[in-house]
């Protein structure tokens, strides 16, 4: 530290033009400051200025040493801004957006911990299952269950999202367990939106046409509609993943999966100028979801994907 100082005086009397100026802005002496750079030139083993009785003026060695510690003192308050940053205190009103039925179940009961960590923040959280302009409609951040491949925004990468094929034992046992993709034509299907689904199989990518003998923009409704023993339906780890251990639900047609570039998402506009509440909402969300979400334990899922941050 002795030396970083040392470093820092003869920075202030070079652009101060004295010592006597430098010792008034750093709070020292002249004599204090004469000492420090004389000990400084004598650990170096050079001269670095040229002293009058009016003046000093730095030396050839001097002047190519003084351009290289700028930088260096440039760099360590950057450093220091950088922590600074880091360390602030997270406030203000942090709007989300996020899915409905995900945003019940794996955000809302989470609120409590980060408010309790975050006392300065306080949070809007808005569900829907419509697409939101995250900028046109001033959120700070949206969480996506999306393959993002084409997003124009900066997109974190919370969680995977493993989605399966699944109905109820009693389903099943009355009417039969598919085993194999065309036998799905003689079962009822249940789907919200859309007119099929895009599954990974074997032999790679393949869509399956549904008929759903149920028509609805609700996500939740299907799920109900799935339990009730309905159909067969496509549906989320994070959606069933309790039905699913406990037996409620079963697999059907295991070696077929929805695509795993769909993940669960962070979105936000610009990785520039984040602010703190909103890189400390995004860290919570990645520390409790991560690589192996709480939801997808005990269960068998298919191959994972890395979990990383990236502009997408």
């Amino acid at each position: 530290m002795d030396r970083l100082a040392e470093l820092d005086i003869f920075c202030h009397v070079v652009s101060a033009g004295s010592m006597s100026a430098a010792g008034r802005e750093l709070g020292l002496s002249p004599p204090v400051i004469s000492k420090r750079i004389k000990r400084l030139e004598e650990r170096l083993g050079t001269r670095l200025l040229q002293r009058t009785t009016r003046q000093i003026a730095l030396t050839e060695t001097g002047r190519g040493f003084y351009e290289r510690v700028v930088a260096i003192l440039a760099t360590v308050d950057e450093a220091e801004a950088w922590v600074s940053r880091r360390s602030e205190v997270a406030r203000g009103l942090l709007r989300v957006t996020a899915p409905t039925s995900f945003g019940r179940m794996h955000i809302a009961p989470h609120m409590r911990g980060f408010l309790q960590r975050y006392p300065e923040i306080t949070l809007e959280l808005a569900l829907s299952d419509s697409f939101v302009d995250v900028i046109g409609d001033g959120f700070d951040l949206a969480i996506r269950i999306a393959d993002l491949a084409d997003t124009s925004l900066v997109a974190r990468r919370l969680a995977p999202n493993h989605r399966l094929l699944c109905a109820t034992p009693d389903y099943l046992a009355g009417h039969g367990t598919p085993a194999a993709l065309d036998d799905l034509a003689r079962h009822a299907l249940l789907l919200h939106g859309g007119d099929s689904w895009k599954l990974e199989g074997p032999d790679g990518p393949v869509s399956v046409r549904v008929e759903s003998p149920i028509r609805t923009n609700s996500s939740e409704v299907v799920r109900e509609a799935v339990l009730a023993g309905i159909g067969i339906a496509l549906r989320s780890t994070w959606d069933v993943g309790p039905e699913l251990r406990e037996g409620r639900l079963v697999r059907v047609l295991p070696e077929y999966h929805a695509t795993s570039r769909v993940a669960v998402h962070a979105v936000y506009p610009s990785r520039r100028h984040l602010a703190h509440k909103v890189r400390v909402f995004i860290d919570f969300l990645a520390a409790l979801y991560g690589a192996e979400p709480y939801w997808d334990r005990g269960l068998a899922m298919p191959g994972r994907l890395n979990s990383d941050a990236a502009t997408v």
